[in-house]
């Protein structure tokens, strides 16, 4: 297949196109330079002149915090930007995938969210997914929203490397333990979003890696790994805090854990688990360097 891959400089860009390759497909990775979402033209001429069967939409504004003030600048890529996309892979009968985020709910549930709950974003950067994603269900006739979360991977900077970073460089560390997710490891996800887009199992579909956590406990489980697979000595001391301890422009979600319902509904092979992801990505470092 031909795959068109939007962001692919980005942290889960880079193993999209990679995995995508490894797989046999054609693949055409385009970062900002290449293709300005924003511009509806380009984006037409970018996507016709290449003719893909599938475009996997990655490229958003992801600066949470700063979202808050950049209104205009979160609705222009999260939103329009999308909707671009969206126009241009009509035109050429390509397959969407459109990747969005927990954020899209209010964070404040009980139980974990599943695909048809009523999203009730809290931030500007949520609002503005949830936008890309109702833009998304109005213009595209072949789409694929996958929800993820907490997600890291070898290319960019994210909260794994923060941590292995300071547990050695600080005596203590104060972690939030009030919020509770489930992390994604970027190559997990790829390989899901590859299994998918040879489907025409259409609908929105909740994707991470299995089970959940809070921060600090994952924080425990990178020290705890790091040691065993990098040996490495974490000299910080873990401590436990809660949310308002590191006021924030954005609202957190305090419940950020998905329901992996479309995975099972539609016969997919859930994802490994988030202590498995970890093992892998810390295993993949090593061998990179």
């Amino acid at each position: 297949m031909k795959v068109l891959v939007t962001g692919a400089s980005g942290q889960l860009g880079v193993d999209i196109v990679k995995v995508i390759q490894a797989k046999g497909h054609e693949v055409l990775g385009c970062d900002r330079q290449t293709l300005d979402i924003t511009n509806l033209e380009q984006c037409q001429q970018v996507i016709t002149s290449f003719g893909p069967e599938v475009i996997i939409h990655c490229a958003a504004y992801t600066a949470v915090d700063a979202a808050e003030t950049d209104i205009d600048g979160a609705y222009l890529v999260n939103a329009v930007g999308t909707r671009n996309i969206v126009i241009a892979a009509e035109a050429v009968q390509a397959k969407v995938i459109y990747i969005s985020t927990d954020y899209v709910f209010d964070g404040q549930g009980i139980h974990p969210y599943h695909e048809y709950d009523n999203t009730d974003p809290q931030s500007i950067y949520g609002k503005s997914k949830r936008a890309g994603e109702v833009l998304t269900q109005s213009l595209s006739s072949r789409y694929f929203i996958v929800r993820t979360s907490w997600v890291y991977g070898l290319h960019g900077n994210n909260f794994v490397k923060t941590m292995l970073k300071l547990g050695q460089e600080k005596p203590q560390l104060k972690v939030v333990h009030d919020q509770k997710g489930s992390p994604t490891y970027t190559v997990d996800l790829a390989s899901f979003l590859t299994e998918l887009m040879e489907t025409e199992k259409y609908g929105v579909y909740h994707a991470s890696n299995s089970e959940s956590c809070t921060w600090y406990e994952f924080t425990q489980e990178i020290f705890k790994q790091a040691v065993d697979i990098l040996g490495v000595d974490m000299q910080a001391i873990l401590e436990p805090c809660a949310t308002n301890e590191f006021p924030r422009p954005a609202p957190r979600p305090a419940n950020s854990v998905m329901e992996h319902l479309s995975i099972r509904t539609n016969g997919f092979t859930d994802i490994r688990s988030w202590q498995e992801g970890l093992t892998a990505f810390l295993q993949e470092s090593q061998n990179d360097k």
